[in-house]
């Protein structure tokens, strides 16, 4: 499968952006599907996770109640709407499978056939 990001840009601070993440190759709707980040310095770090039908996710605490995975798998499809984003938000953000499928599980190494991110800059 692979996967692209696409949907990042340049906002001021308390803005939105919504991100998406469009699967080719491989039908998702089998799949967990997880968003991480990677600022500039720093180790890629996760931000949300979605199971296969959308009815569990799981958020990184920074991000809770500011950030909504969502997927539509007749789309192939799986979104992350960003809210009230922050100067710390901005790195570059990536989607992958949730190949270990458990929500026990989501480190780096519990996800694979990692996409090409997307720039998310939050100018303050």
């Amino acid at each position: 499968v692979q996967l692209q990001a696409s949907g990042g840009g340049l906002v001021q601070a308390g803005g939105s952006l919504r991100l998406s993440c469009a699967a080719s190759g491989r039908t998702l709707s089998s799949y967990g599907m997880g968003w991480f980040r990677q600022a500039p310095g720093k180790e890629r770090e996760f931000v949300a996770v979605i199971n296969w039908s959308g009815g569990s996710t799981y958020y990184a605490q920074i991000v809770k109640g500011r950030f909504t995975i969502s997927r539509d798998n007749a789309k192939n499809t799986v979104y992350l709407q960003m809210n009230s984003l922050k100067p710390e938000d901005t790195a570059v953000y990536s989607c992958a499978v949730h190949v270990r499928g458990s929500m026990d599980y989501i480190g780096e190494a519990d996800f694979g056939s990692w996409g090409q991110g997307t720039q998310v800059t939050v100018s303050s």
